[in-house]
């Protein structure tokens, strides 16, 4: 049993970002404990951060180790660095990250740094924007790299929205022609009475120039006589 604790413990690695002192105000004075901040991480795309009290450090520690590796997320990455850049705004703190290329290191505070290491972040650029506070700091550096998966997923849902759309395109294209057609044939009701009117104008000239030349056909045939 032991040596399967050790060996699981190897797996991961620990980073104890930082140790507070705490009071608390009870019937009989004040009681002293600790608080740990701690991530986890087996450098391979996965990490989790955890908060723990306890009356000694160590046990603050060992707590928040576990807290950590229970809320532990796999994020995706590309290479030795994220795929894409990303900002997160946790309380009063801005944490930016950044792709960078092969070779450029972990660019970022000590916050920043311990999150994205353990992560197996090689390459990385950062920024710390607002609070200074390092609590803060690490669960906006969380919140970035779990947003790296989030967009992923995103951009797969739009590409399936796009497939979607795609398909209904032709039934749109058809009620498009079948509504025009509708139209052109309006159209055409509305412009028949115009044309019987005209045609209906010019038979009554006709016979106008029918009867006249009638009339003209008489008076020649009595001015012969």
């Amino acid at each position: 049993m032991a040596d399967f604790v050790k060996s699981e413990e190897k797996l991961y690695d620990e980073r104890v970002v930082q140790i507070d002192r705490i009071t608390r105000v009870v019937a009989g004075g004040r009681r002293l404990r600790f608080r740990a901040t701690v991530v986890v991480g087996d450098k391979n795309g996965s990490v989790g951060v955890g908060i723990a009290k306890g009356r000694e450090v160590v046990l603050a520690i060992n707590k928040a180790s576990q807290k950590a590796r229970k809320s532990m997320v796999k994020v995706t990455l590309k290479g030795t660095t994220i795929p894409h850049e990303v900002m997160v705004k946790f309380s009063g703190a801005k944490v930016f990250l950044k792709p960078a290329s092969k070779g450029t290191g972990v660019i970022a505070g000590g916050a920043v740094r311990a999150v994205v290491e353990v992560a197996g972040i090689h390459d990385i650029l950062s920024k710390m924007i607002g609070s200074s506070n390092k609590i803060n700091n690490v669960y906006a550096t969380f919140e970035a790299l779990k947003q790296l998966k989030a967009i992923n997923n995103k951009q797969e849902t739009i590409n399936k929205k796009t497939e979607k759309k795609m398909v209904e395109n032709p039934v749109k294209e058809e009620n498009e022609i079948e509504e025009k057609a509708d139209e052109a044939v309006k159209e055409e009701i509305a412009k028949s009475p115009k044309i019987e009117k005209e045609k209906a104008a010019e038979a009554v000239k006709i016979e106008k120039k029918e009867t006249k030349a009638k009339k003209d056909i008489k008076e020649v045939k009595k001015s012969s006589k």
